[in-house]
């Protein structure tokens, strides 16, 4: 399962996913407590970090990938990999 979240309000991220077509689903998290949860919160500024989780059907969190500065377009490839290598 593939899920996102953002700090903007449910209509953005709505709108946001309508518009680039994304298949998953978006959460807002618009009071921070799940990027803070998660150590996501740039703590200088508030802003969330381009982070991502590789978590297994336990809840671990197996992987973490932060992607501050990094080209996406890889991304995926990098974590179905993992994800093979970790089955």
């Amino acid at each position: 399962m593939i899920v996102g979240a953002s700090f903007d309000t449910v209509e953005a991220q709505k709108n946001f996913a309508d518009g680039q077509g994304f298949p998953f689903r978006l959460l807002a998290d618009t009071d921070k407590v799940m990027g803070t949860a998660y150590l996501a919160v740039q703590a200088d500024k508030g802003y969330p970090r381009r982070i991502s989780y590789l978590i297994d059907p336990e809840g671990t969190i197996v992987r973490t990938y932060d992607l501050a500065g990094e080209d996406l377009n890889g991304h995926a490839s990098t974590v179905l990999e993992d994800i093979r290598a970790l089955s």
